[in-house]
């Protein structure tokens, strides 16, 4: 069954107001958009109904007053309340659900939006950017390698995940550090990795460098690619929302680039 909303009332209804709003047969009006029309003080009549309306009496004489005298009684207003609330509504649209379509999924709350959303496909690459975090974790201890540069990884995935918990609630993101480095610093070490660690800034990946670098090579273009999402996601007209979001990931990918630095440099090594 469609629905009628108070987005479609408004539009339908901008250039004039009618004494009555006819609800056409196979359509209900949704809680908002039956509010409108009552704080509009706008009659709502089902077409049903209307069909029994009593037409205007004939001035004729003879047979044609005798009919208008037989026609059936106009039906008394009956305001058939919606036995169940709609559980759903459309993000875009305002329309309601009783049910969840099957192409849609939650953007918060009870609010769908299509599962190829932008939003949705933002989500996706945070999902798979921690998946990814986690293999190559996976990888670097069965290799062996240093528990801190596993530890710093680990961070970077808290991170991860506050960020997908923050989003799906809708609350603010903030974490004032990562990898134990305040925002400014991780700018100033990313920007100058001579002056910290004795490295020359974004050295290229190399096979001669070996799989852990490469690891975390991928990693960081993992985190940029992700970064581009939530730039797409959450582009709004002239504006972007959701800066916090969008300001970590850029930090994050200064910190694997940090993270790349150190490994150079023999930091995990002790």
């Amino acid at each position: 069954m469609k629905v009628i909303t108070e987005a479609i009332l408004r539009d339908e209804l901008r250039a004039s107001k009618p004494e009555s709003y006819v609800v056409p047969e196979g359509k209900i009006l949704s809680p908002a958009g039956r509010e409108y029309l009552q704080q509009c003080k706008i009659k709502i009549v089902s077409q049903k109904e209307q069909k029994y309306q009593k037409p205007e009496k004939s001035t004729e004489s003879g047979p044609a007053a005798e009919v208008v005298a037989t026609e059936v009684p106009k039906m008394p207003e009956v305001d058939v309340p919606v036995t169940e609330k709609p559980k759903f509504v459309d993000y875009e649209t305002g329309a309601y659900y009783f049910e969840k379509p099957e192409h849609m999924t939650h953007l918060y709350g009870n609010v769908l939006v299509p599962k190829d959303h932008k939003r949705i496909v933002f989500r996706g690459k945070l999902d798979s950017l921690e998946a990814l975090f986690v293999l190559n974790q996976t990888l670097l201890f069965e290799m062996g390698k240093q528990e801190k540069l596993i530890e710093d990884l680990d961070d970077i995935v808290a991170s991860l995940r506050e960020m997908m918990r923050c989003d799906v609630l809708d609350e603010p993101f903030r974490r004032d550090y990562i990898i134990g480095l305040s925002h400014k610093e991780l700018r100033e070490h990313s920007h100058n990795p001579m002056k910290f660690y004795k490295v020359k800034q974004m050295v290229l990946p190399d096979y001669k460098l070996g799989k852990t670098y490469a690891l975390l090579n991928q990693l960081r273009t993992a985190v940029r690619e992700t970064e581009v999402a939530a730039a797409s996601a959450f582009h709004d007209g002239k504006q972007y929302d959701r800066q916090d979001i969008i300001e970590e990931l850029n930090r994050m990918s200064s910190a694997m680039h940090i993270i790349m630095c150190k490994y150079l440099a023999g930091e995990y090594e002790a």
